[in-house]
């Protein structure tokens, strides 16, 4: 079942957007850190959004952080940027959906060494059956779902794009 359209989604960002400049206003910089690939993905159209809102002064960075949500320990999560850029900064931890948490909870260990000015969670979609200590900051949709439905985010550049529960 199609929960989300492309024109739904278009509109979640862009109000995603403009709640980030708000909270951030006459902040120098700020760093979206997308997970993986769809998180990634999800970064770099709320960075497409932000661009043109944001004020001149305001520099807004995209990394990525790399891990495996299905086994975070097999290797250590890695932020694909020198810690000193990261260093007393904003850090928006974006991904597409928010399931039990666990990704996120993993995803922050290597912000854990750098002192960050602030870590905050963005997401599309957040599923309201966390089991461990995360709370998306900005929120396209929040659901609740049985651990046995699935979401499926299509959100890949130059395709349309939707949420679907399964």
């Amino acid at each position: 079942m199609k929960i989300l359209d492309d024109r739904q989604i278009h509109q979640k960002i862009k109000r995603l957007a403009i709640e980030i400049l708000e909270r951030h206003f006459g902040e120098p910089k700020i760093i979206l850190a997308g997970l993986n690939n769809n998180g990634v993905e999800f970064a770099q159209l709320l960075l497409k959004e932000l661009l043109p809102l944001a004020p001149g002064d305001m520099k807004i960075i995209l990394t990525r952080i790399r891990l495996n949500p299905a086994n975070p320990l097999e290797y250590p999560p890695n932020i694909e940027m020198p810690p000193e850029r990261l260093r007393n900064r904003p850090i928006i931890i974006v991904d597409d959906v928010a399931n039990t948490g666990r990704t996120i909870f993993y995803a922050i260990q290597p912000l854990l060494a750098i002192l960050p000015k602030q870590v905050e969670v963005a997401v599309l979609v957040d599923r309201k059956h966390k089991s461990f200590p995360i709370k998306a900051d900005y929120v396209g949709l929040s659901l609740y779902t049985t651990m046995r439905d699935d979401i499926d985010v299509k959100i890949h550049a130059g395709s349309e794009m939707a949420v679907y529960l399964r």
